[in-house]
């Protein structure tokens, strides 16, 4: 595609989310900045609009997530860790649970035995579909599975949040740039620069975000930085997030949107229910409060999930460190989970390596 074309596509995409993200202000709706252009690009996208994400510039934009992340593991979280186990180590079981009833469904609406897993996974939208088109199941049905569970997670995680936990959608997202040290700022970004291409080097899955984190952790937990990302770049964040997600849309056909975004549909209705029951468990066994253990069991991606925890002022280390136990916990099982899941049928071409 040259230059050009690329060019005026992104900036029409960009020009649609801000539109989107100005009705929702003025409308007074909750997260203009991540629902106004989710829905206004999604919305293109499923209208034929020809639209195209940001590219490095949406992956750049999650390392200020990582940052965040970072920022929130203090001395005082590290010593509450232990506390978290009995939480997290209903991860596993969780996962387990997902895959029990999730194949069999995406088996049930006729895919293949490798689709069907990898569509059931609660793994970041990425690392699904390469792994999933590796061994052999189909690119295209995965992702629009994934990207149908962030973007359905994304839109009513919200609104459970506020209708059952009472939990506002207005909170402070951050200080004004205005009001942080430049000097303290520098070294986020340095810390974000230097995380990401780090992980990246050595392979790190996630490494936009958890490269940024651990290496602004590793600087909060030396007293260097005491803040977390200004406003201006968490906002900045969100309205790249909601691009992507509505991007996800663009060229699916009636058939695609009958079998596969449907499929995906009623899939996050049995993952809420999943969800639900977690959230449950680790409430009433006094676990975590009801909004962290919400967020920490909503099967969303990693990002979306960290940006609603900043908004309602939830315990941002409680929910990373439960879905980054998910995300880890998939990846390295993803495998394993394929070779059963094709135990039955045709063996795919190949499996990603052990």
């Amino acid at each position: 595609m040259p230059l050009n074309s690329r060019v005026s596509r992104a900036a029409v995409t960009v020009a649609i989310g801000l539109a989107g993200t100005a009705a929702f202000a003025a409308l007074g709706l909750p997260l203009p900045f991540l629902f106004g252009p989710m829905l206004a690009c999604l919305v293109a996208a499923l209208a034929g609009v020809p639209l195209r994400g940001l590219g490095r510039v949406s992956v750049a934009a999650r390392t200020i997530l990582g940052v965040a992340v970072g920022a929130a593991i203090t001395p005082e979280l590290v010593s509450r860790m232990p506390q978290m186990m009995a939480s997290v180590a209903l991860v596993p079981i969780y996962i387990v649970l997902i895959a029990l009833v999730g194949v069999p469904y995406f088996r049930r609406m006729g895919f293949d035995p490798v689709t069907s897993y990898y569509a059931a996974m609660p793994g970041g939208l990425q690392d699904m579909v390469i792994f999933g088109t590796e061994s052999g199941g189909d690119p295209r049905a995965l992702s629009l599975i994934h990207a149908t569970r962030v973007a359905m997670i994304v839109t009513v995680a919200p609104i459970l949040l506020s209708v059952v936990y009472g939990a506002p959608l207005t909170g402070a997202v951050g200080a004004p740039a205005a009001s942080l040290p430049p000097a303290e700022m520098a070294i986020m970004v340095a810390a974000a620069l230097v995380g990401w291409k780090g992980a990246e080097r050595i392979g790190m899955f996630g490494a936009t975000i958890l490269g940024p984190m651990i290496v602004t952790a590793l600087l909060s937990l030396a007293d260097v930085i005491h803040s977390r990302p200004p406003k201006e770049a968490i906002l900045a964040a969100q309205f790249l997030i909601g691009l992507g997600i509505g991007v996800n849309y663009v060229g699916v056909t009636p058939r695609e949107l009958r079998r596969f975004v449907v499929s995906g549909l009623i899939f996050v209705l049995i993952l809420a229910a999943l969800a639900a029951l977690m959230t449950e468990i680790v409430t009433r066994f006094g676990l975590a409060k009801g909004v962290e253990g919400f967020l920490a069991f909503a099967p969303g991606g990693q990002a979306e999930m960290t940006v609603l925890a900043i908004v309602v002022g939830a315990d941002l280390g409680f929910v990373v460190v439960h879905h980054l136990t998910r995300l880890v916990l998939v990846v390295l099982g993803a495998p394993l989970g394929a070779r059963l899941a094709v135990r039955k049928g045709r063996p795919p071409p190949h499996l990603p390596p052990d």
